[in-house]
């Protein structure tokens, strides 16, 4: 395996932005990936198909050369039935809600989010790197479509019956005490002691 095909399993749906021509407004995005890369998407998952999926994204600067980047990303997968074991479709929608910043800042704002996780509120994610000068908007459709999938789907109204065997009457923990005791005895003569 070359290094492109090592990294276009880590990434297989990638769509880099450079963050140095974003403007003071912002960018919009709506990316949609092709079969090629659903299929790539399907095998690094572990998903039997991706039939389909796009993203809706916003990039906006903020202080700091940090970006926040807002939206959702929507899909139609194929996985089987944990229960049934039959080929099922399953929609994904899923929120995206997440800040890049330079490398240099993630270790002090790591701690940040540290530290806010030790109170009571709602702790934050820690920033994502901004990596060589790019935010890969298809990396990050990619991974919030992993971390929705369902890693036990099961068909509508299928459920799981463990099957239930009959009781055997000959099969409890005094069985053996009932053969032993149902065994005719051995007759036969002893030898005294000593003689």
């Amino acid at each position: 395996m070359s290094k492109n095909d090592a990294t276009e399993k880590l990434d297989p749906w990638r769509v880099p932005v450079a963050v140095a021509q974003i403007s003071e407004t912002g960018l919009h995005r709506d990316i949609e990936a092709d079969q090629a890369i659903r299929n790539v998407v399907a095998e690094t998952g572990g998903l039997r198909e991706v039939l389909s999926v796009q993203a809706s994204l916003d990039v906006t600067p903020e202080s700091g050369g940090r970006f926040h980047v807002m939206g959702h990303v929507r899909a139609r997968i194929g996985q089987t039935c944990v229960v049934t074991l039959e080929e099922i479709e399953n929609d994904i929608e899923e929120p995206i809600d997440l800040i890049f910043a330079p490398p240099e800042q993630i270790p002090q704002m790591a701690a940040l989010v540290d530290e806010a996780g030790e109170s009571d509120e709602e702790t934050p994610d820690p920033p994502e790197p901004i990596e060589n000068g790019m935010i890969d908007l298809g990396r990050v459709a990619t991974d919030a479509l992993y971390l929705a999938v369902d890693p036990y789907p099961r068909k509508p109204g299928a459920v799981f019956e463990p099957m239930v065997e009959a009781a055997d009457p000959e099969d409890h923990p005094f069985a053996a005490l009932r053969a032993l005791k149902a065994a005719p005895k051995k007759s036969g003569t002893r030898k005294p002691k000593g003689k």
